[in-house]
């Protein structure tokens, strides 16, 4: 049975042991888990986590067309709000026009925690259908409509037939795991199940038989590139500009597209992840239903990762040569352009914070540049790291600490004071606390900036040479701001709160 045939994606501590909870080293982690997921336990004080509504939402409203209808307090998905900057630059870099997000809610109170909110969205998604007239219907249910009952697959399915739009119901109840990766696995999971059916074939009157065998050459030679939220157009066009050197075609998948050409992502001959912590869960699906095989091992971020993300595909259509060729040029051009900034570099300390994957694939290239890697902090743990961490612990180097936190400001704080480095890589909440320490920032990704490719690597390289040449602002920051930390905290063990380590509670 696949998990699709279910009206909701199982969660992530049950599909791949997923864990939030682990403090030690790199190494520590990798002796204990041999490659293997764990299950560290729990805290005894947390600050702060993720909901899955961020990333879900991220997601869901950059579908053009659509109209995202949040089924849940009035407080959810107001991420959407910031978010909505990303939809607008979206669209006009694929197509030209500024365009807003569409996003309504339910704004469920008391007295329908109380009655149930199943009335209420049944007339939000008629108010949606006929306001906007979309060709989608998000309804993303958050946590309140979780506790009390509402059906909301039952919803959709009453209403289907008396809307236009096609009703996708999407389960972002926050409560039910704390790995908010599973928000990537509610997206794929409502997309898999009602925008995948290809549209009745038009037939000619008079075949063509060219144009079949151009359509059938150019399925053979396409490839579905995985993008969930965390990569721009800037990225996409670095992949697109390295698969058709090889001479193959690209589809992005599923930032930015209509709903109605979805299914094409069912026409491929092949799907490669950009992200294994993203895409697992979709890709396998594509294989067990429709027969695409898919490879999710390396995020292209460094020259190393990009380089092995490309003979990964070149393999699978026989392109290894071609391949070679393209890697030694690039690289080549890469590393006399790089030149000026390694010497800056060397030496230098920092520390990483991101998700998963992307906070070790970084960890990567800054090794390349030059830096030193003096701790990283990644949101969970699960089996797509075992690549990274074999690549980070080769050959001998150095321990350092690891934190897997889904957030926990107190632990990373603690240890930034003890790393004491000269660059901090994270996102903006993390950068915050980094820059009153008076260390230079930059932000694990924007959709605006480049990260992915060669392209990235010099880019990246571009932007921390100037924050390193003028740390400035972040260390006048320093001197006029202080943290809520006490001394004491940071004289601590930063993992004391994790239980099984033995600390307090």
């Amino acid at each position: 049975m696949s998990y699709f045939d279910g009206k909701v994606p199982p969660i992530r501590e049950d599909r791949l042991k997923a864990c939030i909870t682990y403090g030690g080293t790199i190494c520590g982690l990798k002796k204990k888990a041999g490659g293997c997921c764990f299950n560290d336990g729990e805290r005894g004080f947390t600050q702060g986590s993720i909901c899955l509504l961020l990333p879900g939402i991220a997601i869901l409203n950059s579908i053009p067309d659509s109209v995202v209808l949040l089924h849940g307090a009035i407080g959810c998905g107001s991420c959407a709000h910031s978010q909505n900057a990303n939809v607008r630059s979206g669209n006009v870099q694929r197509g030209g026009k500024v365009k807003d997000a569409l996003w309504m809610s339910t704004a469920l109170n008391e007295n329908d925690v109380i009655n149930g909110g199943e009335t209420k969205l049944e007339e939000a998604i008629r108010e949606a259908d006929r306001r906007y007239r979309p060709a989608s219907i998000i309804v993303v249910a958050g946590c309140v409509p979780g506790i009390i009952g509402d059906d909301v697959d039952g919803v959709a399915a009453k209403l289907q037939p008396q809307v236009n739009a096609k009703i996708l119901p999407v389960h972002c109840e926050g409560f039910k795991t704390k790995i908010w990766a599973t928000a990537y696995d509610a997206v794929y999971h409502a997309l898999g199940r009602n925008l995948l059916e290809e549209p009745e074939e038009i037939l000619p009157i008079i075949p063509d038989e060219i144009a079949d065998l151009k359509e059938k050459y150019y399925l053979e030679r396409t490839v579905n590139i995985m993008n969930v939220s965390s990569m721009g157009r800037v990225d996409e066009l670095e992949l697109d500009r390295l698969l058709r050197s090889l001479g193959l075609e690209v589809n992005f998948f599923p930032n930015f597209v209509h709903p109605e050409d979805i299914y094409k992502v069912t026409r491929a001959a092949l799907s490669i992840s950009t992200c294994p912590t993203h895409d697992d869960y979709f890709l396998k699906y594509l294989e067990e239903k429709f027969g695409i095989p898919y490879i999710a091992r390396h995020m292209p971020i460094g020259i190393n990762n990009t380089s092995s993300w490309i003979r990964d595909v070149a393999a699978f259509f026989g392109l290894e040569q071609q391949a070679e060729e393209l890697i030694a040029n690039e690289v080549a051009e890469l590393e006399e352009a790089l030149g000026e900034f390694k010497k800056v570099f060397q030496g230098k300390k920092v520390y990483v914070s991101a998700g998963e994957m992307r906070a070790l694939a970084n960890s990567s290239l800054l090794t390349e540049l030059g830096f030193e890697v003096m701790g990283i902090r990644a949101f969970h743990h699960d089996e797509f790291a075992e690549v990274e961490y074999e690549k980070l612990t080769e050959g001998g180097a150095k321990d350092y600490p690891l934190n897997i936190a889904n957030a926990q400001p107190f632990e990373e704080v603690n240890l930034l004071k003890r790393t004491k480095p000269d660059l901090f890589i994270g996102h903006w909440h993390s950068n915050t606390t980094a820059a009153k320490l008076g260390i230079a920032c930059h932000v694990a990704y924007n959709t605006g900036l480049s990260y992915i490719g060669y392209q990235g690597v010099y880019e990246m390289a571009r932007r921390l040479y100037r924050y390193l040449k003028n740390p400035a602002f972040n260390k006048k920051i320093s001197k006029n701001i202080r943290l809520p930390y006490t001394e004491k905290w940071y004289e601590s063990d930063p993992f004391k709160y994790i239980k099984t380590l033995g600390g307090e509670e």
